[in-house]
């Protein structure tokens, strides 16, 4: 009698270990699963898979949330159907960018706003969208965060501002804009650089006139042409 207990509780154990065993890779796959859906924009699969405990925070192996995924490439219905679900708006990858940031970099407009009314966070230590609608010389974007009070003095981690990405890369409808706020003209990188000098190391002369030109309007002397030789 005494074995025969011991025999059944023995195959009971297994079973339950089976079963969790088997639970956890059915876990393990429903992320897998959740992650391609968000970025293929598989909404009905991804909808079912959060339905079945899958959580709306769920991150990939760079801290990727699944709206950060869906929102990179475009997948609007998809963000739609997350933001059901109260996802954190605001979460950031390793890299510091969040689902806001990446919509911004793809010049998403439509993204963005959805994004905005979901309460996505605009303003930040480490680049901002502002930063990146600069850097990619998306203007309508720019306004938009000004519209909504973004810092223009937000510092990327080179200690760069919007001005100084706009002027680097060229984009002179954006550098017309930032000079009608209060941005910091003299701001220097951690190469040295303005957003003037940075302006002219990259030919773009136009913008470093018009630079010059407010800088002049402010009453401030022009500063010199430093550049860091590696």
């Amino acid at each position: 009698m005494q074995k025969k207990l011991e025999s059944i509780v023995v195959r009971w154990l297994l079973a339950g270990l089976i079963a969790l065993s088997a639970s956890g890779i059915a876990r393990a796959d429903n992320i897998v699963d959740a992650l391609s859906s968000a970025r293929l924009g598989d909404t009905p699969q991804l909808v079912d898979l959060l339905k079945r405990g899958v959580s709306p925070d769920t991150v990939d192996e760079q801290g990727n949330s699944l709206l950060m995924l869906a929102a990179r490439e475009g997948q609007v219905p998809t963000v739609k159907a997350l933001l059901g679900y109260k996802p954190k708006v605001s979460h950031r990858n390793q890299a510091g960018d969040s689902a806001l940031m990446l919509a911004t970099l793809r010049g998403d407009g439509e993204m963005v706003e959805l994004l905005l009314e979901a309460g996505a966070q605009f303003d930040h230590d480490g680049w901002t969208p502002l930063i990146y609608a600069a850097f990619e010389g998306h203007l309508a974007l720019v306004e938009r965060f000004l519209a909504l009070g973004a810092n223009v003095n937000a510092l990327a981690p080179n200690g760069s501002n919007a001005l100084m990405f706009a002027g680097r890369n060229g984009h002179l409808p954006v550098v017309a804009r930032l000079l009608k706020t209060d941005i910091d003209l003299e701001q220097q990188n951690d190469r040295g650089f303005t957003a003037e000098t940075w302006a002219l190391s990259n030919k773009n002369t136009d913008i470093a006139d018009l630079i010059n030109k407010e800088r002049a309007r402010r009453g401030a002397q022009p500063p010199s042409l430093t550049i860091e030789i590696k």
